[in-house]
């Protein structure tokens, strides 16, 4: 059987110590797929943009799966959700929302903006590592969409 590379994964996140670890931990849970890392939400549209328009795959590959954060200068993560939801090659990407929010109507307005997903971070270093080692193992399993599917149309 013929295996496809997987999609990368980008990652939106605006402190450098929770991307870092992030990574790492990622890593260490067994997830194959490469990361893009972008540190806030005007920085995940345009990557988006220029991965749409983009002949360099190597350097900017189409995402298969957004991490996003909530709390991030210049455009928040739910600003960014609405972008991504209301673009034509992009409103089926899954995106899950990782974040140290755990408000309930944070959580709700997610979910209604389109969110795939909601995943908090906490605040403890042992639990944070434990859920993202988690997170980590089932984006290793889970199948995602072809990101060539996404094709902007002429």
């Amino acid at each position: 059987m013929n295996e496809q590379p997987r999609p990368p994964i980008l990652l939106v996140e605006d402190d450098d110590g929770h991307a870092r670890l992030l990574e790492r931990t990622l890593r260490r849970s067994g997830l194959a797929h490469f990361i893009v890392r972008v540190a806030d939400g005007q920085e995940a549209i345009d990557y988006l943009s220029i991965a749409d328009g983009a002949h360099d795959r190597e350097r900017h590959p189409r995402p298969g799966l957004i991490l996003l954060d909530i709390r991030m200068p210049r455009l928040d993560g739910f600003e960014v959700l609405t972008h991504v939801r209301r673009s034509a090659p992009h409103r089926h990407l899954p995106v899950i929302m990782l974040t140290s929010t755990d408000n309930q109507q944070e959580v709700n307005r997610a979910y209604d903006l389109g969110a795939n997903g909601y995943v908090v971070k906490p605040v403890n270093i042992e639990r944070f590592t434990e859920r993202v080692m988690t997170l980590g193992r089932f984006l290793d399993v889970v199948e995602l969409p072809d990101a060539a599917r996404f094709r902007p149309t002429a």
